[in-house]
């Protein structure tokens, strides 16, 4: 049972939590339920604190949510308290599932280490034992968190059939080939790592393989790592992580996959070379289409969420790459966006932001709709698998699934389980095997962490980097050059310097959250950059101290709400891209109100007005009008004298010292005639156009 803790990799030793041990207690009521469980297989365990029967229920379900029984209520009545104040985590897995009235189970207790004594004094009065490593039963325990190297299937152990499955991997990723976009849609050459992305894209869509860690026995289907076995074949994962560095051209390349499967779809396609096998896209599309769930809400259109400034770089690369009107494209975004499901089936493209969806009703059609693909872009977005707008994006429909982005992991790898949720990867969807198999064994430290990511990257994720793409660029060098300021930079940094430690000693000497000097040092912070860049850059910040939000009427407000002021300027410097939560659109003229939420001034105002009790729109907290919505403070104006007198001074100390390295660099490597190759060239062609052939005739 998850307790709703986000480990990451981060989380400080007082927070994880570790396997105290083990106890053996019943499933209760199976014969009033009809859900099956296999052997050696995990259970799933709810609070169902509103049970009528019993406040303390505990229900015990099978991976795919379907009802088995109930933990006896003498177990559950000891367990209850210390789950609902967090202090233990549990996971159950039934070593024998005989179908009888009751199943039993082994319910494993993970704790915090300084919580260990309090919960074994409090599992003394269950009626089962609790078993630790310190006993021999210990080794009884059939789960993973026990011994990962236990046998899981007869003689095999989990690190055997990661092992299995990365030598799989390697046979079947050896051949990499290239696949060309369709000229009628796309007009740019690919790059050959580009062209060798695209046939990587399209073999994952095309894919009918069994997932990986799935086999197929005697008619049975089995997860070699959970024992799981089902009559029904599952789903292959056709998807998966685009991973390749910034710069590589991950949207491009996407493109071309949507115009490739749009060519595919109108008969131009007659074969695709797939896994060293021709096969008809043609007939795979329409096994696709008689195979899928018949519903009026299924569109052939890719789904594409970003954030809005990948939007608007999404439109740029369409007008720069697509010939113009091949891929009709719709903005599912702003107030207007349509609310009719067949408007939307006249696309191949439609772009949406992550805001948009998560602040839009169940019932608008982006939810709704069957897709043909759905392209998270910069899909660290959902790396926290608890928020709403992760949650929103999950429950998503559509048939190819891919997480777009350059930076796969930030906070830790327990960013990837968000992705392997959105791609629907059993076992590793589920957060239970997600720990026991990787999450646990990387905080350790353990190697077997280490090398079972790297088989699970494998099987669902390509990731390349410049070094490898790019060969053809001379390789990347990285000089330190230290630059000294000059006597007026000096001094100026200086007094900026002695600013902030005044302001954090008046926090420290008045023992309280030194909030009211948080906008000075954040000023001052902001200085010491622009000083050490250029002093034209904070002329008009050198001769004042002011750092103020006004209200609508041009009053300072710092003293009155500085964590206002603080929440502003952190996020206005980080250079977040805001919606209004209102319009959903990038606000105009923005604002924020006294609850700390933004939104655009016309926006709130009409809101405000239309209500009949004035308040928030998001948190309902009480708004007089425009005495709670403050703006960011004016800018001076700079007229055309002062900004002449400011190209008349001297470059700043680190602009000259650019200057002369470009310089220097220059005179040591002067410019030459680029080469010019052929373009039909067999030889330099595939290698990123540079010349290997040395022949006169491509010269």
């Amino acid at each position: 049972m998850d307790s709703g803790d986000d480990e990451t990799g981060s989380a400080s030793s007082s927070s994880e939590i570790f396997l105290l041990g083990f106890i053996e207690a019943n499933i209760v009521g199976v014969q009033h339920y009809h859900a099956t469980i296999s052997g050696r297989a995990v259970v799933v365990l709810h609070r169902e604190p509103d049970n009528v029967h019993d406040a303390n229920a505990i229900k015990a379900s099978n991976i795919h949510g379907d009802h088995v029984g109930y933990i006896e209520r003498a177990v559950a009545a000891v367990l209850t308290p210390l789950i609902d104040d967090e202090l233990i985590t549990v996971e159950a897995i039934v070593p024998d599932a005989r179908k009888t009235y009751r199943i039993l189970c082994q319910i494993h207790i993970f704790a915090r280490l300084q919580d260990f004594d309090f919960v074994k004094c409090a599992l003394s009065r269950c009626p089962c034992r609790l078993i630790n490593e310190s006993e021999a039963a210990f080794t009884l325990s059939d789960s993973a968190a026990v011994k990962a190297t236990k046998a899981v299937k007869k003689t095999m152990t989990v690190d055997a059939i990661f092992s299995l499955m990365n030598s799989y991997l390697a046979n079947k990723n050896r051949a990499i080939d290239f696949l060309e976009p369709p000229r009628s849609i796309i007009r740019t050459e690919l790059l050959p790592h580009q062209k060798e992305g695209l046939w990587w894209l399209v073999r994952r869509e095309k894919i009918d393989d069994l997932p990986p860690f799935w086999e197929e026995n005697d008619g049975k289907f089995v997860n070699v790592l959970t024992d799981y076995q089902t009559d029904k074949r599952p789903d292959p994962l056709r998807g998966g992580i685009f991973a390749d560095e910034m710069g590589l051209g991950k949207t491009l390349t996407l493109l071309s996959l949507i115009a490739f499967d749009k060519w595919s779809q109108m008969g131009f396609s007659k074969k695709c070379r797939t896994d060293g096998k021709w096969v008809s896209l043609e007939k795979r599309r329409r096994n696709e289409i008689e195979g899928s769930c018949g519903t009026e809400l299924r569109t052939n259109a890719t789904l594409v969420v970003c954030s809005p400034s990948a939007m608007s770089a999404w439109i740029t690369q369409l007008e720069d790459h697509t010939v113009p009107g091949a891929l009709k494209t719709y903005m599912y975004y702003g107030e207007r966006r349509t609310e009719d499901t067949e408007e939307l089936k006249k696309y191949d493209l439609v772009l949406t932001t992550y805001t948009t969806l998560s602040n839009e009703l169940d019932e608008m059609p982006a939810k709704q709709m069957e897709w043909r693909r759905i392209i998270l872009d910069e899909a660290h977005t959902i790396k926290n698998f608890a928020a709403n707008l992760s949650k929103t994006v999950f429950r998503l429909k559509g048939q190819y699934r891919w997480a777009v982005t350059g930076t796969p992991i930030q906070s830790g790898c327990i960013d990837l389980y968000s992705f392997m949720v959105f791609l629907r990867f059993q076992p590793f969807s589920e957060r239970r095997h997600w720990r026991i198999l990787v999450q646990t064994p990387l905080n350790l430290g353990l190697e077997n962490g280490f090398t079972r990511l790297q088989v699970l990257m494998g099987a669902i994720a390509l990731r390349r980097t410049k070094e490898l793409a790019l060969t053809f660029l001379p390789p990347k060098t990285v000089e330190i050059c230290y630059v000294g300021l000059s006597m007026e930079e000096r001094q100026l940094y200086e007094r900026e310097k002695e600013k902030i430690k005044a302001s954090l000693r008046r926090g420290y000497i008045r023992e309280s959250n030194p909030l009211s000097e948080s906008s000075e040092v954040l000023n001052s912070f902001l200085l010491l950059r622009q000083i050490c860049v250029d002093l034209k850059l904070c002329k008009f910040q050198s001769g004042s101290s002011s750092s103020s939000i006004t209200d609508s009427e041009g009053e300072t407000i710092i003293s009155y709400n500085p964590e206002l002021l603080q929440k502003l300027l952190g996020q206005l410097e980080e250079g977040e891209d805001f919606e209004c939560p209102i319009c959903l659109s990038p606000p105009m003229e923005i604002v924020i109100t006294r609850c700390a939420h933004i939104f655009c001034r016309p926006c709130i105002l009409r809101s405000l007005e239309e209500r009949k009790k004035s308040g928030c729109p998001l948190c309902r907290q009480k708004l007089s009008s425009e005495s709670d919505i403050f703006s960011p403070p004016p800018q001076p104006e700079t007229d055309t004298a002062e900004l002449s007198s400011a190209s008349e001074k001297p470059l700043s100390s680190k602009v000259s010292a650019l200057i002369k390295c470009l310089d220097e660099s220059r005179d040591q490597n002067p410019v030459s005639s680029p080469r010019k190759w052929l373009s039909n060239c067999s030889t330099c062609k595939p290698e990123g156009f540079k010349c290997r052939c040395k022949s006169d005739s491509c010269l």
